[in-house]
């Protein structure tokens, strides 16, 4: 518990056994009720570690994307009762030293959701960005403030804390299963008036860790860039798309 509030972090891994130790044996677990692995379907011994270690796991038997992944996490954080339900990659890119303040500044406020931004702090580079991935990242949440409202230092974060309001209120089973599902989850909180804060995240990119080649960087892009344009009909009136519709379809939490 963390102030009499119920806190589930959720590990979407796919290929993560080099490093799932590693990150939850960081996990503060004085302020974390529950750790959810969901394996996407890996191929290494994600699961045999996971297990090992103690911990709820779920396993897709086939490989259901990022987004799907993710799907799975949030419905089952949401089944555990969680009052805030934290993302972090099983990959150890993002340090579980910032779970503290990214839980608190939801369960004291003023925020319903929080980002670790690689950002803020200014050493993405220095942390081993590449440089064409930062300099898209610049760009893309640029693009993404001026179409959607919003003014995040960065949108393409996988560290993530969000409120339970949150997680209900939001159609996620609109979304896309692929990596897109991230900017469409930020699109649907910023157009339902949801508030998102945000804390400095050191940058680290080293062999082991996930991360998606320029080919699939580039469709990434491409789906940015059309959930911004989406947003913004949406937002002008000028036409409705299911991901922002209040009549779409909510996680589905086993037992309701």
């Amino acid at each position: 518990m963390f102030h009499g509030n119920k806190i589930v972090v959720v590990m979407p891994a796919y290929n993560a056994a080099k490093t799932i130790e590693q990150t939850y044996r960081e996990i503060p677990l004085d302020l974390v009720d529950e750790v959810v692995v969901t394996d996407d379907a890996s191929s290494d011994e994600t699961v045999e570690v996971a297990e090992r270690l103690g911990l709820r796991t779920l396993v897709h038997q086939t490989n259901r994307g990022y987004g799907g992944n993710q799907k799975t996490c949030y419905a089952e954080a949401l089944r555990l009762g969680a009052d805030v339900a934290v993302m972090l990659h099983p990959d150890y890119q993002y340090t579980p030293s910032l779970l503290a303040p990214m839980i608190g500044m939801i369960t004291d406020g003023p925020f319903d959701a929080v980002l670790g931004s690689r950002i803020l702090g200014g050493s993405a580079i220095d942390g081993g960005m590449p440089v064409y991935k930062y300099v898209a990242n610049r760009l893309l949440t640029a693009f993404q403030n001026l179409l959607g409202g919003g003014k995040l230092s960065e949108y393409h974060t996988g560290y993530r804390a969000f409120s339970r309001e949150v997680l209900e209120a939001l159609p996620l089973l609109e979304n896309s299963d692929d990596f897109v599902f991230d900017n469409q989850m930020l699109a649907q909180i910023i157009h339902a008036g949801f508030k998102i804060g945000e804390v400095s995240c050191p940058a680290a990119y080293f062999e082991d860790m996930s991360s998606i080649n320029f080919s699939r960087s580039v469709k990434y892009g491409i789906g940015v860039l059309c959930t911004s344009m989406q947003h913004l009909l949406q937002r002008k009136g000028l036409a409705s798309y299911p991901i922002f519709s209040a009549n779409g379809r909510r996680l589905e939490i086993a037992g309701e």
